[in-house]
């Protein structure tokens, strides 16, 4: 049996026509959805989970085409774009019963999580977003020789064929660079986790890249029409993020005022991994959320 999260179980879980998310489920009580990160998958949130699971039903999923979850061919922008993503989350909470749910995404899975407040505030009462700023603005934000931290989002959104097969040539060292470079702790990420982190990537290239190319096409489309029309969050949103937006000059909490009238903005002084490198801090954010 491979790394698993203390007291859950994980299972494939059926989320629309022929997809399925491979998700571990744990606790009883409302429904509290936590989504990963690049490079990651659902096991990025094993030490989170298990304190949050003593309130809540929590289910941590891996992303289409992440983890053990499907990997659909991207015939089209359109399959991996985060409302389609978003919608696999819905779909999660429809197959396990419940109306509402709260949502806390860490990078990728924040994208996806921000999709799902605007296309679903029906069914998203809290929003938690980790280590993000909203798709237009990460790329309005990064110029300069600064934008060399976020390399990997300009080679990804290159038309398919290049992109995948320079990181396929060299997964574990492209993968690797990001769990070593954007960790502020060397233990936060121990040998067995990191080996599982680089096969589960290794394993789903093409989607990953898929992924991060939908961010530079049809996401930014979906995210103007929800700016030009005024859509903006509904429900409560906390944003925790590193100081990046003072390293690269701009004000990441300002950034975020636009989209959410109840809005709680922190910084903190972990490193991107934060559900990894301070697993307290963030479990105590979210059931602070979760409260408002």
């Amino acid at each position: 049996m491979g790394i698993t999260i203390p007291g859950f179980e994980t299972r494939p879980i059926g989320v629309a026509d022929g997809i399925e998310l491979n998700a571990a489920v744990g606790g009883e009580g409302p429904l509290l959805v936590l989504l990963h990160g690049f490079p990651q998958t659902h096991l990025m949130w094993r030490h989170v989970a298990p304190v949050l699971a003593e309130h809540h039903t929590v289910v941590c999923p891996d992303l289409r085409g992440y983890g053990a979850s499907s990997k659909p061919e991207a015939a089209t922008e359109d399959i991996y774009s985060k409302r389609a993503m978003a919608a696999d989350v819905v779909g999660l909470a429809d197959a396990l019963g419940f109306d509402r749910f709260a949502l806390v995404g860490h990078d990728r899975g924040a994208h996806v999580a921000f999709r799902a407040g605007l296309d679903h505030p029906d069914r998203v009462s809290h929003l938690g977003i980790l280590d993000i700023v909203p798709t237009l603005d990460t790329w309005n934000v990064l110029r300069g020789v600064g934008a060399a931290v976020a390399f990997h989002l300009y080679l990804m959104a290159q038309p398919p064929g290049l992109p995948e097969r320079m990181i396929q040539a060299s997964a574990d060292a492209f993968f690797g660079h990001f769990l070593d470079a954007w960790s502020s702790s060397s233990d936060a990420i121990p040998p067995d986790v990191r080996a599982e982190y680089l096969r589960a990537c290794r394993d789903a290239v093409v989607s990953i890249v898929a992924d991060y190319r939908a961010t530079a096409t049809v996401d930014i489309e979906h995210d103007q029409a929800d700016l030009d029309a005024g859509n903006r969050f509904t429900m409560p949103v906390m944003v925790v993020q590193q100081d990046w937006g003072a390293q690269l000059g701009f004000d990441a909490a300002a950034i975020w005022r636009p989209w959410a009238a109840d809005l709680e903005h922190f910084t903190t002084r972990a490193g991107h991994f934060m559900a990894e490198e301070a697993p307290e801090d963030v479990a105590i954010l979210v059931m602070n959320l979760m409260k408002r």
